[in-house]
């Protein structure tokens, strides 16, 4: 009941999802991204778990990663796939760090469902018109590699719509880019619309006029190490 995309940057190191599905506030259980880490969109049967765990792993590969390291995603989809007996009923794809892609539908989920993974980058989709959604997808997205990583996911998700979309219709749609910093570029949401993906590219747009960039430009990356508590404040033993 959902399509989706996720992506990563090598230019800048970005990684983000665009996601749209005839159901209510999409973007509070599929779209998963984490700075410097990849990105996770879980949809079918939903399960947000997959995001926040897979977020996990991929950042614990990092970490242990050495020259003979495979694939960070496939890897971490393996995991995920081997630990979710449910896993006939789910589809999730990711892309990690370094821009490998990896992506999972299971056989149980409802037609049309599938998925396709490119360079930096993977598609997916359950219940909808037809493979021909995907296939619009990958291309708008391949066809602006010189368009910032945001833009591109909006034009891959509009070209999904114009494609047939959701078999059952409109309803929610969102839009999530991590920079480097440790809170979203962007967390752009559309939870009940008629007109989702029109509306969410209001707000994109929105958020790029000089107001709201300015506001953002004053925002730290991140905060300056935290200072010893004084003891003298600490909660005394009863």
């Amino acid at each position: 009941m959902t399509f989706s995309i996720v992506a990563w940057d090598p230019a800048t190191g970005m990684t983000g999802v665009a996601v749209a599905t005839k159901h209510l506030a999409v973007g509070a259980l599929v779209p998963h991204a984490k700075a410097g880490v990849g990105a996770i969109a879980t949809q079918a049967q939903t399960n947000p778990l997959l995001g926040i765990w897979g977020l996990q792993l991929l950042e614990n590969h990092r970490a242990a990663e050495s020259i003979f390291s495979p694939a960070a995603a496939e890897t971490v989809l393996d995991t995920l796939l081997d630990q979710d007996s449910d896993r006939h009923q789910r589809q999730v794809h990711l892309v990690d760090y370094q821009g490998n892609a990896a992506a999972w539908t299971g056989e149980a989920c409802e037609d049309w469902a599938g998925h396709r993974t490119f360079s930096q980058g993977s598609v997916a989709g359950n219940m909808l018109v037809g493979p021909e959604v995907l296939a619009a997808m990958a291309a708008a997205y391949q066809a602006n590699l010189n368009q910032p990583l945001g833009e591109r996911l909006l034009f891959a998700l509009e070209a999904g719509d114009r494609a047939g979309g959701d078999k059952r219709g409109r309803q929610s749609a969102a839009l999530y880019v991590m920079g480097q910093a440790v809170y979203p570029h962007l967390d752009l949401r559309v939870d009940h619309h008629d007109d989702p993906i029109a509306h969410l590219r209001l707000l994109y747009d929105e958020a790029h006029k000089d107001y709201y960039q300015s506001f953002r430009q004053t925002m730290p990356a991140q905060l300056s190490a935290p200072r010893p508590v004084d003891p003298r404040w600490l909660p005394k033993a009863v």
